[in-house]
């Protein structure tokens, strides 16, 4: 893992793990401006917050607008260590993310490579550059052993 892409990611990695210790699914997300500066960085908060829209990629645009003062982020590179859900990857969309990284794929839940594909869809206005399996090994692992030990 060498280079800035793979730091910003271990840097979600560790999100996703403060996530799943804190009884979160283990998600995290960072967003980077175009200096190469980390604007915000979270985890799920869904069940800390009792917010089915806490996840970790709309805490972190939120975040990253309030931090511009724009809806815009037209220079930001989003990471995250799951592939969005559907809505998440529109949230991406409307604030016009420059690029998203993602780790693990999610064929039930995502909505970049899976599901609706909502980047591929006509009534979606902007389309990041996608950058898929980054610390992908690592992400899944995560989520494997969360789900895991939550079986017992």
């Amino acid at each position: 893992m060498k280079g800035p892409a793979s730091e910003f990611m271990a840097v979600a990695l560790e999100e996703a793990r403060a996530a799943a210790q804190a009884g979160e699914v283990p998600v995290g997300a960072v967003l980077v401006d175009d200096a190469g500066r980390i604007l915000a960085r979270a985890g799920n908060r869904v069940e800390r917050e009792r917010d089915p829209t806490a996840h970790a990629e709309l805490l972190v645009l939120r975040e990253g607008a309030r931090r511009l003062g724009t809806p815009r982020l037209v220079a930001c590179d989003l990471y995250v260590t799951l592939e969005p859900c559907p809505m998440c990857a529109h949230a991406v969309a409307l604030a016009r993310i420059r690029r998203l990284y993602y780790g693990a794929g999610d064929p039930k839940g995502g909505g970049v490579a899976h599901g609706p594909r909502i980047f591929s869809s006509p009534s979606c206005h902007h389309r990041p550059e996608v950058y898929e399996g980054l610390c992908e090994r690592a992400s899944a692992e995560l989520l494997r052993a969360f789900f895991r030990a939550r079986r017992g």
